[in-house]
């Protein structure tokens, strides 16, 4: 350790500095995003295993996995018949005699073993023929002389012996080296560690001390039941995952206190004359689920602090009407809307949609995309900035520093996680403190809105408007695709619109996928009488948005696709989606495609083509979607099938880097620790000690979807 590393907190030491770590291992360990003596100790091991009990070669028997130990008699290595293929054997002494040992295509062991060390293994036993019981492919530990770190000195008890701790594998550094590494951390941390875990808190919840729970995490005592080990349920493991979960919880809490403590420049009133313009615009009936969500978002712009809203809801449940609405309460108070949208294509949807809405109305509707004449663009960007729009909708166009808003007081943001958190704290920075309202066709499972999107109010819509009817969803082998094509040119006989999505846009030598562009031609070829369009992420954007322009129109009938189409316009006339080698899709990936029929009053059908054989999660994601058409429940299945990790994608989409916690497995920790965190900041119990813990982790580990 360096002179200057010493007067540093010892959980905040770099890791470089430490013995044995040097400069090639410290590179690796910060790419793994281990930097502090902090970040190591709180990366728990994946599994524990119980070596403690060390058994006689005369107790081997077939099938049991054991902990053994010996001095090496002898050690070759053996190539086989197959090519590339060779066998590490070893005969290992104790004292109830000779057992065999053999490992697996591991050659380097030439250079572990010699003859006259002491081994302790540990592994699973097999009877094989010829050769009888032999140990196979045990984890192993020699007991002096190691040949993993030869300026280590001898461990023994640390590897075997115990219940061990086994860590993931750091570049070259296996767990036997993270093992030793943690435990020289371990006995280096000073008798009194600081706790940021208030005192009442861990007494009500009989938590022990951090500097035990770290040590205990890692090197458990030899009475821990492993099966709470490996559950991540023993107290030491619960401590640390509660640690960090009230923290974070505690930091969502901070920060929407600081938000309500602002106040809007507006007062947003209601009254009868605005309750007729809004009735006067309605198309229909709204459902109980948008009437309530609408009620609660009005309630939010009549508050005296800025909104921030998440309203979620299935795809077609009617989220855009209610959005409208809420424009329009916040243009009867003299304000600006902002709408923005991740495409042209679909901001020119919501445009005409809106448009046609309030063409009876006093309110002036805008534009502003990427496209179109420079202009129309300046033209359009005087007059929002002089306050002649009332509403403008666009995409990431409105958030460039060119356009200035007059009076902007609601943005409304759809498919909000196509949106980097820069770009959404940069249109509200368009207005002053303005209410913000983002909308989400992918619901989130409870579990995730109280951490992806914890500072937010969270609203949902489940109901489906009257008339629609449930995606016929069936699937079918590939083996059975010519009846799959023969269905869909009979609905385009009978005046409907059909997609057919791929997973690759041409073929590849690699794979036997079916890509949109080749099958684009077959299709072409198969129904000639038809009209078929492509469209993919490689095609220019204005080529791509004329293509679905057409389609929309109805001068294409079929259209093939790649993902792109994922969030796309809506076309009431399209009654069938086909989707190939549909086992290489996500599972919400699949049903937001499913979502794009079913929008008109046709029955609607999904035919998810799938390539044999299928896998065990692959299986459980067809069935997911061929089961049901709820998509809370299809977020659910998604949820438990992925973790929260995948199913959200980067740390921008809105998923915390957590470090021992799990939101699939700790949820119930998570609600206990929120309402921990709650009493805390009611009470006004935040000392210095937990702030400085909050400002210290929260912008590198904390990152989560917020506004701005």
């Amino acid at each position: 350790m360096t002179e200057a590393s010493e007067s540093t907190p010892p959980l905040e030491r770099a890791l470089r500095f430490l013995k044995g770590v040097g400069p090639r291992r410290a590179r690796e360990l910060a790419r793994a995003g281990l930097k502090t003596v902090d970040d190591l100790l709180h990366r728990l091991p994946m599994r524990y295993e119980d070596r403690s009990r060390r058994q006689s070669s005369a107790e081997l028997q077939p099938d049991a996995v054991v902990a053994v130990s010996g001095e090496v008699t002898s050690c070759s290595l053996r190539r086989t018949r197959r090519r590339g293929f060779s066998l590490f054997e070893m005969l290992v002494r104790d004292e109830a005699g000779m057992f065999r040992v053999v490992f697996m295509n591991q050659p380097f062991l030439e250079d572990v073993f010699v003859a006259g060390q002491r081994v302790a293994l540990f592994g699973k036993v097999e009877w094989r023929k010829p050769g009888g019981l032999q140990l196979v492919n045990p984890q192993y530990e020699v007991l002096s002389d190691d040949a993993e770190d030869s300026e280590t000195p001898a461990d023994d008890g640390l590897h075997t012996g115990r219940i061990v701790p086994v860590y993931e594998r750091v570049g070259s550094m296996g767990t036997k080296l993270l093992r030793r590494l943690v435990s020289q951390l371990l006995s280096e941390l000073p008798e009194e560690l600081e706790d940021v875990l208030p005192a009442a808190i861990r007494a009500r919840h009989r938590l022990p001390p951090r500097r035990t729970a770290l040590f205990e995490a890692h090197f458990p005592q030899s009475e821990t039941p492993l099966e709470e080990l490996n559950g991540f349920r023993s107290i030491a493991q619960t401590r640390l995952i509660f640690e960090e979960l009230f923290l974070f919880q505690l930091g969502l809490g901070r920060r929407r206190q600081l938000r309500d403590a602002d106040t809007k420049p507006h007062v947003i009133s209601i009254d009868d004359r605005i309750r007729d313009s809004a009735r006067a615009v309605l198309p229909f009936a709204l459902t109980n689920g948008q009437k309530h969500a609408l009620r609660v978002i009005v309630d939010d712009l009549r508050g005296p602090s800025p909104m921030n809203r998440l309203l979620q809801g299935d795809v077609g449940c009617g989220k855009t009407i209610v959005a409208l609405l809420a424009a329009l309460v916040a243009m009867e108070n003299e304000l600006q809307v902002a709408f923005m949208a991740p495409t042209e294509l679909l901001a020119e949807q919501h445009f005409l949609t809106i448009r046609r809405l309030l063409i009876s109305s006093r309110f002036t509707v805008a534009s502003l995309t990427g496209g179109g004449r420079a202009s129309e663009r300046r033209s359009t960007i005087a007059a929002i900035e002089s306050g002649v729009v009332d509403l403008v909708v666009g995409t990431h166009a409105l958030v460039q520093e060119a356009i200035r808003f007059k009076r902007l007081g609601l943005c409304v943001i759809d498919e909000q996680h196509r949106f980097g958190v820069l770009q959404r704290a940069t249109l509200r920075e368009k207005g002053h403190q303005p209410d913000v309202l983002v909308m989400t066709a992918t619901p989130i499972p409870r579990t995730l809105a109280l951490t992806a999107y914890g500072d937010l109010d969270v609203s949902t819509i489940r109901e489906q408007p009257p008339g629609r009817r449930p995606v016929k969803t069936t699937l079918v082998p590939e083996s059975r695709r010519d009846d799959v094509y023969s269905f869909v040119r009979r609905k385009l006989k009978e005046g409907r619109q059909a997609y057919v999505v791929y997973p690759l846009v041409e073929e590849s030598e690699r794979s036997d996928l079916k890509a949109a562009t080749g099958m684009a031609a077959t299709l072409a070829s198969l129904m000639p009488s038809h009209q078929v369009g492509l469209v993919h992420g490689r095609m220019p954007a204005d080529e791509r948005e004329q293509v679905m322009r057409a389609f929309a129109a109805g001068s294409v009938h079929l259209l093939v696709a790649t993902t792109v189409i994922e969030v796309g316009v809506d076309v009431p006339n399209a009654s069938v989606m086909v989707i190939e080698h549909a086992e290489r899709f996500g599972l919400a990936q699949l049903h937001q495609l499913r979502g794009r029929v079913g929008r008109g009053t046709h029955q609607s059908y999904c035919r998810l083509i799938y390539q044999r054989p299928l896998g065990e999660t692959a299986r459980a994601r067809l069935n997911a979607v061929a089961g049901t058409a709820d998509g809370f429940e299809i977020a659910e299945t998604d949820l438990q099938l992925r973790g929260p990790g995948e199913m959200l994608g980067t740390r921008q989409s809105g998923v915390p880097t957590l470090r021992v916690a799990n939101l699939l497995r700790d949820h119930a920790l998570m609600d206990t620790a929120r309402d921990e965190a709650m009493r805390v900041l009611k009470d006004g119990a935040m000392t210095e000690q937990l702030l400085r813990r909050l400002d210290r982790g929260w912008a590198t580990r904390f990152g989560f979807a917020e506004i701005g």
